[in-house]
């Protein structure tokens, strides 16, 4: 069992840290308290690989292994949540539904634009009613000839005011329940489709998540993705790939919190001396770092199962549960330590605070992941 880093992961971790420190980080600020969105930045990410990390070389990915992904998420997000929350949607969601499910040619219409950071996708599962109980989808494609008819309303979908292209979980046979949805790709101005409203929410706040609404949307025959009735299928593979990066989202969160302590520790004096030589400062931060690795590790063990192409429903879920749950302790004793600064946006603690109880809640609340954690053990 080797618990380090290749040479080749190293050097990648190195190359997107400091990509990090010298374009984001400026601007990571501006990007939560202005819901400021760049598509130059993700043009510029695209440029290096991050907007097709997984997907082979051939359709315009970086084509790198799924750890390396995990370290990508977790050094973007360690600098600003609401871009590690737009990449990793991007990816693990929209992207790698049209990979892993798509057609050859669905596969080169659409992937090379996505990786290049030239457009982007998204996901549409959840709905007002059917969020948890996800296979309560109420959204309908009917097939009317060449084409299907979309109706029903999506909502909380990451980026969905910005997508070129849309992947619309959609009851295609009613009387099936979760085994009669089908996943279908709708392009942007398709007719019948609008954005509804962009959410104001607590925390990344530079992450647009909208609500979409279908009237009528018809869309070529050919847009189903997959076959008929495994879109649900589908989407529970994909999402054992997101929870795992909601993972590295949420270590990244936590490692920033952590640098932050650890810092602000050391320079900050009370009582004559630094408060990062007092017993309970240390505890905190001592709790916090292992924690932190605690995590990281069972992110990278679900990402190196997925490498090795066995199944990691159970190992994505504790990862995400744990790792989520953790960087909220952490950013709770992050502000403690910071103490009434951190009550303030004099420093970002406040953020990674707000940033990251979506991770809780996210492709699977911690409850839900409880529960699939639980059904992997035979209960």
């Amino acid at each position: 069992m080797d618990f380090n880093l290749t040479a080749e992961q190293k050097l990648f971790q190195k190359t997107i840290r400091e990509f990090c420190e010298k374009e984001i980080k400026p601007i990571a600020s501006k990007i939560d308290q202005e819901e400021y969105f760049s598509k130059d930045l993700y043009k510029k990410m695209g440029q290096m690989g991050l907007m097709g990390m997984t997907v082979p070389q051939d359709y315009g990915g970086a084509g790198i292994d799924r750890v390396s992904y995990m370290i990508a998420l977790e050094e973007i997000s360690r600098i600003c949540g609401s871009t590690g929350l737009t990449v990793e949607a991007h990816n693990s969601l929209g992207v790698g539904h049209i990979y892993e499910h798509g057609t050859e040619k669905q596969r080169k219409k659409y992937l090379p634009k996505l990786c290049s950071g030239e457009g982007f996708a998204a996901w549409a599962l959840t709905e007002p009613n059917a969020g948890s109980d996800a296979a309560s989808t109420q959204t309908t494609a009917v097939l009317k000839g060449n084409e299907w008819v979309i109706n029903g309303t999506k909502q909380f979908i990451t980026t969905g005011d910005l997508a070129d292209v849309t992947i619309v979980m959609s009851k295609t046979d009613k009387d099936k329940g979760a085994k009669g949805i089908s996943a279908i790709l709708v392009e942007k101005d398709t007719p019948g489709f609008k954005v509804g409203q962009l959410e104001d929410k607590l925390g990344l706040r530079g992450s647009h998540t909208a609500e979409l609404i279908f009237e009528d949307c018809r869309v070529p025959k050919e847009n189903l993705l997959g076959e008929p009735g495994l879109g649900f299928v589908g989407a529970m593979n994909i999402l054992d790939r997101g929870r795992t990066a909601i993972g590295a989202m949420s270590v990244g969160i936590a490692q920033a919190a952590l640098e932050d302590s650890i810092e602000y520790a050391k320079q900050r004096q009370q009582f004559g001396k630094p408060i990062g030589k007092f017993q309970a400062i240390q505890w905190m931060i001592a709790d916090i770092a292992t924690e932190v690795e605690a995590a990281r590790l069972l992110v990278h063990r679900a990402a190196y199962m997925e490498d090795q192409g066995v199944r990691f429903t159970k190992e994505a879920s504790m990862a995400k549960l744990f790792a989520s749950e953790m960087a909220m302790r952490a950013t709770v004793k992050a502000i403690q330590i910071f103490g009434g600064y951190g009550y303030t946006r004099e420093y970002p603690v406040e953020r990674y605070y707000r940033d990251i109880k979506l991770c809780c809640i996210g492709e699977g609340t911690s409850e839900v992941q409880r529960m699939v954690i639980a059904r992997q053990l035979g209960l």
